[in-house]
């Protein structure tokens, strides 16, 4: 099998690093000027712009849950140019509340990093709830 290139390598290293939960790796995979949609009506919604946000975002999420948030991929990436859509899986646990839902990331990549993110979910209102009011 060959080694992915292009966008799909991208998406591929970026999330082999989320499951792995290794930061640093998943940092350098974003654009410095990254914008990220982060769906929903909870205390992380909205879009967030650079890099220096959206790592605070991931890291604040990564608080939230207690640092049991993960995230795997559940089925083929699909590339369209340089974008590329990744069935997914992600869960999480914190105090007495639970959340474990499919959904879709969207990535768009630019070079050899990711200029923006789009995020979609089986379950908005129980992601929500977990997540907690914006």
């Amino acid at each position: 099998m060959t080694e992915p290139t292009g966008p799909l390598a991208v998406a591929t290293r970026y999330f082999e690093a989320l499951a792995a939960k290794d930061f640093p790796t998943v940092a350098s995979l974003f654009a410095e000027d990254v914008v990220w949609h982060q769906p929903g009506a909870h205390r992380f919604s909205g879009t967030h712009r650079g890099s220096a946000a959206v790592g605070q975002l991931i890291g604040g999420m990564m608080t939230a849950s207690e640092g049991t948030f993960e995230l795997s991929v559940i089925g083929p990436l699909m590339v369209n140019g340089a974008v590329v859509a990744v069935p997914i899986h992600f869960s999480g646990k914190r105090e007495d509340a639970t959340m474990g839902q499919d959904g879709v990331d969207l990535l768009r990549v630019e070079g050899d990093r990711i200029a923006e993110v789009w995020l979609f979910s089986t379950d908005p209102e129980s992601e929500d709830a977990f997540w907690g009011a914006a």
